[in-house]
C-alpha cells in the first residue's frame, strides 16, 4: 500500500511521553494526532472499567473499525501503550519511547499511579515489554526505540524525525 503520508505509532509504557511526542511532532508535521485512551472515551469503544488498574477495557476490534479508513488514507501519529492489535499494515514506523526507571517513577507518582498499577507499569519499562511487543508485531525495521527522559529529548526527536525513513517536513524553529 503507498500512501502519500505516513501513518506512525507512537508507543511506550505509560509516562514515557507519548502524548508529548505526538502531539509536537503532530505541530510540526502537520499530521492528525489520535490519543487512543481519547478516543476510546469519546466513542464509547471500550467493554466497561477495570477496576484494578482504573482504566477502560478497550474493544480492540471497534478501535480498529474506527481507525481503519483514517489509516489508509494515511498522515496519522497513533499514540498507545499497546501495539499489538493494529494490523501491521497501517504504520511506516513504529516508535517505541523509553524512560529511565526512576523518572518514569516519578511521573506515574505525580499521576496518581499506585500499588500493582505503578508496580506493573515500572516492570513493564525494566524488561522492555513494549519494546519486545513492537519487535513481534511488526517488522524490524520499521521499530525505533528511543529514549524519553525530558522535554528535551521528545523536542530533539521531533525535529530530526525524517531520520527514522518517514521523510517528514521539518518544523522551521528546528
Amino acid at each position: 500500500m503507498v500512501r502519500g503520508k505516513p501513518n506512525i505509532l507512537i508507543t511506550g509504557t505509560p509516562g514515557t511521553g507519548k502524548t508529548t511526542m505526538s502531539s509536537a511532532l503532530a505541530e510540526a508535521t502537520q499530521l492528525r494526532h489520535v490519543n487512543i485512551g481519547d478516543l476510546v472515551k469519546e466513542k464509547n469503544l471500550h467493554d466497561g472499567w477495570d477496576e484494578e488498574f482504573e482504566c477502560h477495557v478497550i474493544n480492540e476490534d471497534l478501535v480498529c473499525d474506527e481507525l481503519e479508513d483514517m489509516m489508509e488514507e494515511g498522515g496519522v501519529i497513533v499514540d498507545y501503550h499497546g501495539c499489538e492489535f493494529f494490523p501491521e499494515r497501517w504504520f511506516d514506523r513504529v516508535v517505541v519511547l523509553q524512560t529511565e526507571n526512576s523518572i518514569l517513577y516519578d511521573r506515574l507518582s505525580k499521576r496518581g499511579y499506585t500499588g500493582s498499577k505503578l508496580t506493573n507499569n515500572i516492570e513493564c519499562e525494566i524488561f522492555q515489554t513494549l519494546l519486545e511487543e513492537a519487535k513481534d508485531s511488526y517488522r524490524v525495521d520499521v521499530v525505533v526505540a528511543m529514549k524519553s527522559d525530558s522535554i528535551d529529548d521528545i523536542e530533539k526527536k521531533c525535529c530530526g524525525f525524517d531520520r527514522l525513513g518517514c521523510k517528514l517536513v521539518h518544523n522551521p524553529v528546528c
